[in-house]
């Protein structure tokens, strides 16, 4: 069974930074799977957020978030990260790991891709 653990949330200013993790435990290789961020405010549906492939060579971002947050992997650690600068109020949410076996950075962007969820982790970012 797959098992995703976020963690690294919690409270900052507008314009700090946060880096978020996910540590993946499961019976595949963690090199095996496309992982994505994901976030959901309050009242709103989840989102896309980044993505990057199994292979590590390919990312992904919304357009809400390029240029200000970037993710990458570290296989040997089996974490896959979230750097988060420049933090808006709007970035409030709660921010979910995914995972699906063998899926490219691109298709990461549906939601229906994902087959394995994290808990979450809590981000909350006053201005």
């Amino acid at each position: 069974q797959v098992q995703l653990v976020e963690s690294g949330g919690g409270l900052v200013q507008a314009g700090d930074s946060l880096r978020l993790a996910c540590v993946y435990s499961g019976a595949n290789s963690f090199n095996r799977y496309g992982m994505a961020w994901y976030r959901q405010a309050p009242g709103k549906e989840r989102e896309f957020v980044a993505a990057v492939a199994w292979s590590g060579d390919r990312t992904e971002y919304a357009d809400s978030v390029k240029g200000r947050f970037s993710t990458s992997r570290d296989n040997a650690k089996n974490t896959v990260y979230l750097q988060m600068n420049s933090l808006k109020s709007a970035d409030t949410a709660v921010y979910y790991c995914g995972a699906s076996l063998s899926a490219p950075a691109q298709a990461l962007r549906i939601m229906d891709a994902i087959v394995y969820w994290g808990q979450g982790t809590q981000v909350t970012v006053s201005s």
